[in-house]
């Protein structure tokens, strides 16, 4: 079978597994990022009192929401496919497939459900009158790309150690947190000490959380060499998961 084809079928498969018996069906995508919205919001707002600084600044809502819902797509994808491998291990020892699949499968099918939740509420969200450019929704949805390649990159990297590191998805359970609070999710660059701001651009999802207020929110703006940067960075980190992955192959079924 063609691996387009393979790729389909595990996708469809991971998207049947994760509703298989769900009350909610494909609803709770929606309903649990947008759960975890209003209580973020909610302990930011009302409780923490977050303003965004500047006369123009968007709501506190549609400002977290525009850098939270992308980055629930990239940790999720990253860390459900780390142990791909793994909970295929019967499978892998009776059929002959490149197992790369998996780890793409299981990274497509969450950025999938997470950029349809995104859509929806970016919708909802300008429905009910928030200061949301939907003329920047295309750009936004395209911002997934490299975001996607990025994520499988690490994925295949985190999957491949996996097998043979079994606590790796415990440790970059505790890795991500840190990730998600050393970039500008919750707060503005600007509200940092000025010698810190320029450390936040070390993280590679700091771009991303930025250019997706820029396009949607008209906050901020896109500065073209770190537009370069995020781009080959992406394409780094995904040739060297590709490599890494391959080189580790052979060895799989030895220790699982």
């Amino acid at each position: 079978m063609p691996a387009a084809a393979l790729t389909l079928r595990f996708f469809q498969r991971e998207l049947r597994n994760r509703f298989q018996g769900s009350f909610s069906g494909g609803l709770w995508a929606l309903f649990q990022p947008l759960l975890q919205l209003a209580v973020y919001s909610f302990v930011f707002v009302h409780i923490f009192k977050a303003r965004i600084p500047g006369a123009d600044a968007p709501g506190y809502v549609v400002f977290l929401m525009a850098a939270l819902w992308p980055w629930m797509a990239l940790s999720e994808a990253v860390l459900r496919s780390t142990t791909a491998i793994e909970e295929n291990a019967a499978l892998i020892g009776k059929v002959a497939l490149p197992r790369e699949v998996l780890v793409l499968a299981s990274v497509a099918s969450s950025f999938a459900i997470h950029l349809a939740g995104f859509i929806a509420i970016v919708l909802i969200l300008a429905a009910l009158g928030s200061a949301i450019q939907l003329s920047g929704l295309g750009m936004a949805i395209l911002l997934y790309v490299p975001m996607f390649a990025l994520a499988l990159g690490f994925a295949l990297m985190c999957a491949s150690i996996q097998v043979f590191v079994r606590d790796t998805v415990q440790v970059l359970g505790q890795v991500l947190p840190l990730l998600m609070f050393s970039a500008p999710v919750f707060y503005d660059r600007s509200l940092l000490p000025e010698q810190f701001r320029g450390l936040m651009d070390l993280n590679p999802f700091t771009f991303y959380a930025e250019s997706f207020r820029v396009v949607l929110l008209d906050y901020g703006s896109f500065r073209p060499l770190q537009c370069l940067a995020a781009l080959v960075l992406a394409a780094v980190v995904l040739l060297l998961g590709r490599w890494m992955f391959r080189r580790l192959d052979p060895h799989f079924e030895d220790f699982l």
